[in-house]
């Protein structure tokens, strides 16, 4: 294990013992904490008032418009963790990969990734190494969020192997992943080393945000949830595991902590995949130290399947933002009960912030479960 410097929060103590932390953990904080997936971003207009000018994978890369970006939502809705504003195809980007983010698209890459030709060009092309060396702008401002934060923990983030696989085959945004699907079945081994390689740029990319003061992580799979088990566990979980990997291997010592003062602390690991209440079980079996989960399975149950011995996150259903008052209480105060049953339970919706939410809706969520 290889500890993280000596400035970092969770070393200094800082964020150690912060709510978020300390449910990653399997403790139970005087109060649920609370963050939303997308917090920071297109629903705050002072967010949007600082992106008229800039495109997006341009603001990503600015250091100090990134980290006011992050900062925005913890100052208006007092949430309980910071997370790092960037996109899933920075580290694509930085590693030299031709990528756009079209508004009203998503991202579009200029030579889709569809042979073993072209996995083994990106291979010796796109190197994690070259990766590594370039993310310079990323490190900054994360440790211009965490200067900032306090005792407010920040959450850094990536795009899971899948995810990212699925977009460059696909060249880009694809609701089925057909040609992702069929290349994975006909071509197994071109697929393994497709996703080897990405998992090493997702690494590469969590490594960086930690060591620069992020205290969790969370691996994020938006299309996961297009798979059936058996082909999740065998042609996308390795992947997946393997991005966790550089992280798991961070560590660090914090004296007093619950009795772990003699005991190297791993930094705590979210993983969450759309559309996987199927996946649940196999999601687990990455290790990871809290399984977020999507709207659409109860947390009770999933805290039942998952042998009452893990933290959950999640899963207030993003429509109910829109919701009269009574019908987004009553459904936030179910949400907070059900996950009652888990070790620890970490609100957050059960997928991203709408663009349209009223800010006002997510600064009254976080008031009402603080104050549960």
């Amino acid at each position: 294990m290889r500890l993280l410097s000596e400035t970092h929060p969770l070393v200094t103590g800082v964020t150690s013992d912060a709510p978020l932390v300390r449910a990653l953990r399997g403790d139970r904080p005087e109060r649920v904490p609370v963050w939303f997936m997308r917090q920071a971003g297109r629903s705050l207009p002072e967010y949007r008032a600082l992106r008229q000018e800039t495109r997006m994978l341009d603001a990503c890369l600015d250091p100090a418009l990134a980290s006011e970006i992050t900062l925005q939502p913890v100052r208006r809705h007092g949430v309980d963790a910071a997370v790092f504003f960037s996109d899933i195809v920075v580290p694509l980007l930085l590693a030299g990969v031709e990528v756009d983010l079209v508004a009203g698209k998503g991202p579009v890459f200029a030579h889709p990734v569809r042979t073993a030709a072209d996995v083994e060009h990106c291979r010796a092309t796109y190197t994690p190494e070259r990766l590594r060396e370039a993310l310079e702008p990323v490190r900054e401002a994360v440790r211009l969020t965490v200067a900032e934060l306090g005792e407010t923990p920040l959450v850094g983030f990536a795009g899971a192997p899948f995810t990212l696989a699925a977009y460059l085959v696909e060249g880009g945004p694809s609701r089925e992943h057909l040609r992702a699907r069929t290349l994975m079945q006909s071509e197994p081994e071109v697929w393994h080393d497709l996703l080897e390689w990405v998992a090493d740029l997702s690494a590469v990319f969590l490594e960086a945000q930690v060591e620069a003061g992020a205290s969790a992580v969370q691996l994020f799979d938006s299309w996961a949830g297009s798979l059936s088990v058996n082909d999740y566990r065998e042609y996308v979980a390795p992947a997946s595991a393997r991005a966790l990997s550089l992280v798991r291997q961070l560590g660090f010592h914090h004296p007093g902590w619950h009795g772990y003062a003699d005991v190297a602390l791993q930094v705590p690991v979210i993983h969450f995949a759309v559309g996987s209440g199927h996946l649940l079980e196999a999601l687990a079996e990455l290790g990871p130290d809290a399984v977020g989960v999507d709207w659409r399975i109860p947390l009770d149950e999933a805290s039942e399947r998952l042998g009452s011995e893990m933290p959950l996150q999640g899963n207030l259903d993003p429509a109910l933002l829109g919701a009269p008052d009574e019908a987004l209480e009553a459904h936030l105060a179910d949400v907070l009960t059900r996950g009652q049953h888990a070790p620890a339970h970490i609100l957050n919706l059960g997928h991203g912030v709408p663009p349209e939410t009223d800010p006002a809706v997510l600064t009254r969520i976080v008031e009402l479960a603080h104050a549960f």
